[in-house]
């Protein structure tokens, strides 16, 4: 958990005098996850793009002045639509005004993933984003707890949008997006779920406590979609769901999906490439 890390940028992140270069014309964009800051989600990643000649950025969004103090200062705890409407996008569009660049790629982490594809999907993420990097995702959400089942027995006896409800007025809107089944996953599933102009690729681990099951964050069978599982190539490389963004195997793979021409064999004992 990192409720209480302070909301500061990542080392690399947010130089907005960083201009990208012919080798990596896209600047990168990291989006963290639930109840995360972008100080504790990309301690490792935010670094290692920039030593890598990237232009990084990330923010911290989603926090909802509903709650009581100190949950109120929380980020990624706030609907993902409305984060996506009012924080994600201008942020997107001040990046892009910013560098000069035409698209950006991102990175997310959990909630994060799901954030994106809605963005991408409803608000014109389409023209701008280049690849979408994503560890941990949560693509048909997650029946961690039990939720999942008991929000279909709600929805049997007719109850589940009153119990989605109550779980809002807690402020725990995120919560209930990403339990399989919910109205939001629904939406950003349905026709044309994954655009044919961004690139995906989507890194799980077997031993994700949080996104059950780990499958749930396969994309579709396409030519403009990866799928790793990263103990698939490397079996002893042992990590849960928090820890996944700083694995340095995770590193490795996000720094292939980046820059899918110079991609260099996984090592699953060693550390990713540092510029």
């Amino acid at each position: 958990m990192s409720l209480f890390n302070d909301h500061s940028s990542p080392a690399g992140a947010n130089d907005w005098n960083c201009r990208p270069g012919p080798e990596h014309p896209e600047p990168v964009i990291l989006l963290h996850g639930m109840t995360a800051t972008q100080a504790a989600s990309w301690v490792t990643i935010a670094p290692l793009l920039a030593n890598n000649g990237y232009c990084v950025f990330s923010l911290n969004y989603g926090m909802d002045s509903r709650l009581p103090p100190p949950l109120n200062t929380v980020p990624g705890m706030r609907s993902m639509i409305d984060s996506a409407t009012t924080e994600l996008a201008p942020f997107v569009d001040r990046v892009l005004a910013e560098t000069g660049a035409h698209r950006v790629d991102f990175v997310g982490h959990s909630a994060g993933t799901l954030m994106l594809r809605w963005y991408i999907k409803f608000l014109g993420g389409t023209d701008k984003v280049a690849k979408s990097v994503n560890v941990t995702p949560l693509n048909n959400g997650t029946h961690a707890n039990g939720g999942a089942m008991l929000g279909a027995a709600l929805a049997q006896r007719g109850l589940r949008d009153e119990a989605e409800q109550l779980l809002t007025d807690l402020g725990l809107t995120t919560l209930t997006q990403l339990t399989a089944g919910s109205d939001f996953l629904d939406m950003v599933n349905s026709a044309e779920a994954y655009s044919a102009t961004v690139d995906y690729t989507f890194i799980m681990t077997r031993y994700d406590q949080i996104v059950l099951p780990f499958t749930s964050g396969f994309g579709p069978v396409t030519p403009n979609v990866t799928n790793v599982v990263v103990q698939d190539q490397c079996p002893l490389s042992i990590f849960e769901h928090l820890g996944a963004a700083g694995d340095p195997v995770v590193a490795q793979h996000v720094l292939n999906a980046l820059d899918p021409a110079n991609q260099v064999p996984i090592d699953c004992f060693g550390r990713p490439r540092n510029g």
